[in-house]
């Protein structure tokens, strides 16, 4: 057996995982001047594009289950950001809705992932296929999981 399979470096879960670290990290000086963090930012970005959603709902978008997300939820309507409020024909159900203040960030997140672009030194279509080469990966990794819960 060819025990190199095993080296740090041949794995592609350790380097997705190292490289979304420092990603996030070329993001944070940037979200900190908006006083947010990164996963903030990603639950504002899904909120940006559809609002008034459940827990659930943006949960599911963001691949984030509702013990990452409520705290979370729950700071960024303490700083003003959005409304979370219970549902009156399902108290199960808590509907986010952005504030003002929330949809008004939107306008001074807009250079955001151009300086981001500009620090990885990426051309556009690098970036863009590199992406979308991601996105297929994890679209591929969540049918399995899917299918494996629905087996259990």
């Amino acid at each position: 057996m060819n025990e190199d399979i095993l080296n740090l470096d041949n794995q592609l879960c350790f380097s997705i995982y190292a490289c979304s670290k420092e990603i996030i990290r070329l993001y944070r000086p940037f979200l900190e001047k908006l006083g947010l963090t990164y996963t903030q930012y990603i639950a504002l970005l899904a909120l940006w594009e559809k609002d008034k959603v459940t827990v659930k709902q943006l949960g599911n978008r963001l691949y984030l289950d509702s013990g990452t997300l409520t705290p979370l939820l729950k700071k960024m309507e303490e700083n003003g950001l959005l409304l979370r409020e219970r549902q009156k024909d399902d108290e199960r159900k808590v509907l986010i809705t952005l504030t003002k203040a929330g949809v008004d960030l939107k306008q001074k997140a807009l250079e955001l992932p151009k300086s981001i672009l500009c620090s990885t030194n990426l051309d556009t279509n690098k970036s863009i296929e590199l992406r979308e080469d991601i996105k297929s990966l994890l679209k591929h990794i969540y049918a399995i999981n899917e299918e494996t819960v629905s087996k259990k």
